[in-house]
C-alpha cells in the first residue's frame, strides 16, 4: 500500500491520500474522547503531538500541535498508523460511532446556500485537506456562519478563504448573504 502526502496551507496539518475511499461522510475528531469512535482517529490520536484528526472522502488529514514533535518525527508513525489500519480491514467507524443527519425544515435560501457550499467550495476547500459546513444563516442580518474543519480549522490562511473566497461567491450568487463568519 502506498500512501501519499501532501502539504495544506496550514503548517500544523498535513493530508494523507491512501489511494482508496475514507469517508462516506466527512468526519472530524478535535480529542481522544472523539476518536474513540473510530479504531484509525484513537490509533493516531495515540501518536505524541496529534491534535486533531479529520477523514475525507479519499483522504485522512492530521493536524499537529503546534509546539509538539515537527513533522520529521510525527510523519513516519503516521505514515505506519493509517497503513496498519486499512492492511487490518478494521471499520472506519466503530458501532454507534455514526452521526446523526441533521433533521428539520430548511428554507429555500438556506438550501440555495448549502447547494453553493456543496457544489462549489467544498471541493475546492478538500483540495486543501479540510472542510467547511454550514451553520447558521440570520435572514434579518445576512450573516451566514460557517464552520472549518481539518486542516482548514486553525490554519492562519482560513480567515482570508472566508472573507476573499466564500465571502465573495456568497454574496455574488446569494445577494441576501451580506457577511461570513467562522464559527470556532
Amino acid at each position: 500500500m502506498f500512501i501519499q502526502t501532501e502539504p495544506t496551507p496550514n503548517p500544523n496539518a498535513l493530508k494523507f491520500l491512501p489511494g482508496r475511499d475514507v469517508a462516506p461522510e466527512p468526519r472530524e475528531f478535535r480529542s481522544v474522547d472523539e476518536a474513540a469512535a473510530s479504531p484509525l482517529a484513537e490509533a493516531l490520536f495515540e501518536l505524541e503531538g496529534v491534535s486533531g484528526v479529520f477523514f475525507g472522502a479519499d483522504y485522512i488529514s492530521i493536524t499537529r500541535e503546534p509546539h509538539g514533535p515537527g513533522w520529521p518525527a510525527l510523519k513516519p508513525a503516521a505514515l505506519t498508523a493509517i497503513m496498519d489500519h486499512f492492511m487490518s480491514g478494521a471499520p472506519l467507524l466503530r458501532d454507534g460511532g455514526e452521526t446523526a443527519a441533521t433533521t428539520g425544515a430548511d428554507t429555500e435560501l438556506i438550501m440555495e446556500i448549502k447547494a453553493l457550499l456543496d457544489s462549489r467550495i467544498r471541493p475546492a476547500v478538500a483540495q486543501d485537506g479540510g472542510d467547511i459546513l454550514f451553520d447558521a444563516f440570520d435572514e434579518a442580518t445576512g450573516v451566514l456562519t460557517l464552520r472549518m474543519r481539518g486542516a482548514c480549522a486553525g490554519c492562519p490562511s482560513s480567515s482570508a478563504t472566508l472573507k476573499a473566497g466564500v465571502e465573495q461567491m456568497m454574496k455574488h450568487y446569494i445577494p441576501e448573504v451580506t457577511r461570513v463568519e467562522q464559527v470556532l
